[in-house]
């Protein structure tokens, strides 16, 4: 099954969630005759519609349009105030009778709510210690002996720049399903943490020393450039060593394998102790893939925009499995999933959310491939 761009914005639109920019979108689509028919074969196919779309009322359609365009941008509808009857006419003659039937059958939509379970992003100090983040906070961070070594900026902490002299102290961050979270260290590498990622960080690197960070779950980093002092990930059986550049590390726990995906610069992959054998380097525009539990990392020429997208908050599934990505909408919004269909757990889908919410995600699965689910709370339980 492949999750269609056309598709996603008839289903978006139907269920009154597209933007200005996506009705836009829809309309130039809806421009040839052949789209009409398949729009009207979609429409037919997934809501049950016959005879309703020959007959229905332009006036109507004009103003439900209207409305909709001006409540989404204000700004927008009063420079090109005619612009959307350009729209309606596109789309009348696609819809036909469609919001008869929408309006006549919204209250039958699912009232189920989706209650997402909220927990808090913990920062564990280097004495055992440890504190939660409230992410509205900007404050000091200070050590054990009360003096000043950074500050937390809402939902980043910042470490300040300098090398101390004597042993190494970590903390720890662990960040819970549903959240995100950076972290500035002392040598200025960004840190952006995806949900469900447990991150241990030297508080100020040594001189004299590598640098060097332990990482269970998802980060992009962007490490500052230091040749005096080699940064290293250990992304449990893998680790990662670069100078200064820019990539993704994949490693949960319940993942098969660690993908190391890179943007910029050069890195070098290697498990266990380094070696000049054992070493695997990377170019930008590659990825490297260790199965845990073998020796071998291969490596294969992608589009990083797919695995580095989550940082902006959106998710890209690429020939991925259905029972792959509600693993990821678990880590995402931090909600259980119980799928009850093996078959469909099987199924391979390519598919791209932004910043929506996980009803929007669930509907569009639902509308577009008939997937049927329940809503207790924070669990769905897909049939």
């Amino acid at each position: 099954m492949i999750a269609k761009k056309p598709e996603r914005l008839i289903v978006k639109f139907i269920t009154n969630e597209a933007s200005q920019e996506e009705i836009e979108q829809l309309t130039e689509w809806l421009k040839e005759e052949e789209n009409q028919i398949v729009f009207k074969d979609f429409v037919q196919t997934n809501y049950a519609i016959d005879t309703a779309l020959n007959t229905f009322d332009s006036t109507e359609v004009k103003k439900q349009l209207s409305e909709r365009i001006k409540k989404e941008n204000n700004v927008f509808y009063k420079r090109r105030f005619s612009s959307y009857y350009k729209y309606a006419a596109v789309l009348i003659v696609a819809l036909g009778g469609f919001y008869f039937y929408k309006n006549s059958t919204s209250e039958q939509v699912k009232q189920n709510v989706i209650v997402p379970r909220v927990d808090e992003i913990v920062l564990q100090f280097g004495n055992g210690t440890s504190e939660n983040i409230d992410i509205s906070e900007e404050k000091n961070i200070t050590d054990k002996d009360g003096n000043i070594i950074g500050k937390q900026e809402k939902n980043r902490l910042v470490y300040n720049k300098v090398l101390a002299e004597g042993e190494l102290v970590y903390n720890t961050l662990k960040i819970p399903y549903g959240k995100k979270f950076e972290v500035q260290l002392s040598d200025g590498t960004l840190v952006h943490l995806n949900s469900g990622t447990l991150f241990k960080y030297p508080v100020q690197f040594v001189r004299n020393q590598n640098r060097q960070v332990y990482l269970t779950g998802e980060a992009y980093f962007e490490v500052s450039k230091d040749k005096s002092h080699p940064f290293t990930v250990n992304a449990q059986e893998v680790n990662v060593e670069v100078l200064g550049t820019k990539f993704n590390v994949d490693s949960y726990s319940n993942n098969p394998s660690t993908d190391v995906v890179l943007v910029e610069g050069k890195v070098s992959l290697y498990k266990e102790e380094k070696t000049n054998q054992n070493q695997v380097y990377l170019a930008p525009g590659f990825k490297g893939s260790a199965q845990k539990g073998q020796n071998e990392i291969k490596i294969e020429q992608v589009n990083t925009d797919y695995y580095t997208d989550w940082i902006k908050g959106s998710l890209v599934f690429k020939n991925a499995s259905f029972d792959d990505i509600i693993k990821k909408l678990e880590r995402q919004y931090n909600v259980t999933f119980i799928n009850r269909n093996k078959t469909l757990g099987k199924e391979i889908f390519n598919a791209r959310f932004d910043n929506e919410p996980i009803e929007s995600v669930l509907k569009y699965f639902s509308d577009s491939y008939a997937i049927d689910y329940n809503i207790d709370k924070d669990k769905i339980t897909i049939k």
